[in-house]
């Protein structure tokens, strides 16, 4: 999985497989989710995503039932 955060273009992707998008579904303004041929969903990206998100350029990672 791969998050990117590009401040020219206010945009968050975050690439959760390799692959090819065979189709592309913005199932709300501003956010597209990308498929491959499949139907696998194999990214999403968030358009104006600092008027969505908090800091999208800090990520925090955590793994859900980790011990700490």
């Amino acid at each position: 999985m791969k998050v990117i955060y590009d401040r020219e273009t206010d945009t968050l992707s975050i690439i959760l497989r390799a692959g090819k998008v065979a189709e592309s579904d913005e199932t709300r303004e501003g956010l597209i989710l990308d498929y491959d041929k499949s139907g696998k969903l194999i990214s999403l990206e968030l358009l104006d995503a600092s008027e969505q998100v908090n800091r999208p350029h800090a990520m925090e990672f955590a793994l859900a039932g980790a011990d700490d």
